[in-house]
């Protein structure tokens, strides 16, 4: 699992790189207050970084803690009985 990891890695690092090395073009980011001088490419990465950061935490914030929540509550509940359905008869029809 530790060499997968390592190869996603890379692939991100090399693609990065790539996308850095293609987009060498200056360019001046305004924010209304200041200006920023920046790189086409390092603008890109900063994006989409920014992108992955901000979506993994809305994520984060409406799924993941409101389930580890209910699952907290559900633990401190107790232990469930769990009733398996009666099985169904088979029918003497076997797909041909």
């Amino acid at each position: 699992m530790k060499v997968v990891r390592l190869l996603i890695l890379l692939a991100v690092l090399v693609f990065g790189l790539i996308v850095g090395a293609l987009n060498s073009d200056p360019i001046v980011i305004s924010l209304g207050f200041t200006h920023i001088n920046s790189t086409t490419g390092l603008a890109i990465i900063i994006a989409l970084l920014s992108g992955a950061i901000i979506g993994g935490g809305i994520v984060l914030a409406s799924l993941v803690i409101p389930l580890y929540a209910k699952l907290r509550k559900a633990q401190k509940a107790g232990p469930t009985v769990v009733v398996a359905p009666a099985p169904t008869p088979s029918s003497p029809f076997d797909g041909r």
